[in-house]
């Protein structure tokens, strides 16, 4: 059996074309997300495991992204909705230009500050940007932001009842006319026809449309997860009035998740319910501009674009982990959903125990947190969005406990988050961050390892300075000197190794 990962001879260039093409014949949906199949004689392309017949191969060729098929003039094919499967992986295992750029764009920067402001993101001239992943990937930033439209705009289409007038808004957008253009090019369909289509048995979202005011989604991911890993983590971490997870008898696993996320033009709330197959999500009180930034959020605080196989055919491989890979397979990296928040909360927890950390961050989220009023709430607790950098800056000081140099160091780091002195985001490069966190008086290699980690989704970092990890690899017998062999997956090692400590002091994880 192949693996899940596409072999690529140089980074970024088309896949292998008989891996690919033996995966095509399976209708492996590992595969999904990793690349697409272009097939000349429909002119259509379509993911892997599309259901249709499989074509010859003399008339396929495969891409890595939506947006180079929809280059060549080829549209989505409408059995299989290519455009509605994971992430590639390769996002967060490269950490090349091109790599990098992706995460961003899938976050909607360049609807929000255009192609040059992505291109100041990354510290590259715009028309070395726009070479570099034309060479790399098929397509140049424009044509991947508008791949990534077109997609927002078929679920604005298909799951509310918005005007067609302000989705085309909505999903980004510069006029009517490109809107409907777009949708024809891409989907073969008027954005009227496509809405019709919304009655049919869709693989990607709710049958039934949305709520005013609210968007029901459903998000694919590789599969297996080990769900009560993730929900140990989210429980323990939770901030009291950001998030809480919900015991719920009538969910399919028996408990969903609820959070507070903060976007770029205000905070909705989103409500997670997971699945065996697929995370169920409703996005509320959202500003429906930010509807691609919060998909990208929550698949990457729940890791859901993992390429989960390559990663433990990899660490099974070596016999002293291989029993805790077996006995726990689809252990994910929890992401962040907002890589300053990540880093003060990060640094509260430093030295102290989980629930001394909880208890700062509650204090800062009940004085400085932003309340959601018109959350609807009826059982007396607002929802609050984290506190800003600007906020703990200004005002963290007379809310925080503890020794003076703790605090100082999280009012030091706020100030230089509010004032862009060090700008953490997605597409960012892991060892660039690193370098720039451990600059900063107060943050220290752990900190900086496991910010990095969480920030960036990149999927090497082993965290050689956490005392769960170490213990965990002393049980074990593991020298964390001599891990090359786990490359590049040592963030799902350390996952392992924390998880297989915390069960043996009876978390259920």
């Amino acid at each position: 059996m192949p693996t899940a990962s596409v072999e690529q001879t140089v980074p970024g260039s088309a896949p292998d074309f008989d891996r690919c093409y033996r995966a095509v014949q399976a209708r492996d949906a590992r595969f999904d997300g990793q690349f697409f199949v272009t097939v000349r004689t429909t002119g259509i392309y379509c993911r892997p495991s599309c259901p249709a017949q499989t074509p010859r191969p003399h008339n396929v060729a495969f891409v890595l992204t939506a947006a180079a098929a929809q280059q060549q003039g080829y549209r989505a094919c409408r059995r299989c909705a290519p455009d509605a499967v994971p992430g590639s992986p390769l996002w967060n295992v490269n950490a090349d230009m091109s790599a990098r750029a992706m995460r961003l764009i899938a976050d909607g920067v360049v609807e929000r500050e255009g192609v040059a402001g992505l291109a100041a993101r990354l510290k590259y001239s715009p028309r070395h940007l726009n070479r570099v992943l034309t060479d790399h990937l098929g397509a140049g930033p424009l044509a991947l932001a508008r791949a990534h439209r077109a997609t927002n705009a078929r679920v604005l289409i298909q799951c509310t009842a918005l005007p067609m007038s302000d989705v085309a808004f909505a999903a980004g957008f510069a006029s009517i006319r490109q809107f409907n253009d777009t949708i024809r090019a891409v989907f073969g369909l008027t954005p009227t026809e496509l809405r019709r289509l919304r009655h049919r048995r869709d693989r990607s979202q709710s049958d039934a449309v949305s709520a005013p005011g609210s968007v029901t989604l459903r998000l694919p991911f590789r599969a297996p997860y080990r769900w009560t890993w993730m929900r140990w983590f989210l429980s323990a971490h939770a901030a009291t009035g950001v998030e809480t997870v919900i015991d719920d008898a009538d969910a399919p696993l028996g408990w969903r998740f609820r959070r507070v996320i903060a976007l770029p033009h205000g905070p909705a709330i989103a409500d997670i319910e997971p699945h065996d197959d697929h995370v169920g999500v409703v996005l509320s009180h959202l500003d429906m501009r930010d509807l691609g930034a919060a998909v990208n959020r929550v698949r990457r605080l729940l890791d859901l674009d993992a390429d989960i196989t390559a990663a433990e055919e990899v660490l099974a491989a070596d016999p002293t982990l291989r029993p805790l890979i077996e006995g726990a397979p689809g252990l994910r990296v929890p992401g962040s959903l907002d890589p300053a928040e990540t880093i003060i909360r990060t640094m509260l927890g430093q030295q102290v125990s989980l629930a001394a950390a909880r208890h700062q961050i509650d204090r800062l989220v009940d004085a400085l947190g932003r309340p959601l009023h018109d959350s609807g709430s009826t059982d007396g607790d607002v929802p609050k969005a984290f506190p800003t950098a600007a906020a703990i800056a200004a005002d963290g000081r007379a809310v925080l406990r503890g020794p003076g140099r703790r605090i100082d160091a999280v009012i030091g780091v706020a100030e230089a988050l509010a004032e862009c002195r060090v700008e953490p985001h997605a597409g960012v490069d892991a060892s660039d961050l690193r370098a720039q966190l451990i600059e900063l008086p107060g943050i220290g290699p752990w900190t900086a390892a496991i910010v990095t980690m969480r920030v960036t989704g990149d999927p090497d970092v082993l965290l050689t300075n956490d005392l769960i990890v170490a213990r965990a690899a002393a049980d074990l017998g593991v020298d964390l000197r001599d891990t090359h062999h786990w490359a590049p997956w040592r963030s799902y090692a350390t996952m392992h190794l924390w998880r297989h400590r915390l069960a043996g002091s009876g978390e259920a994880v």
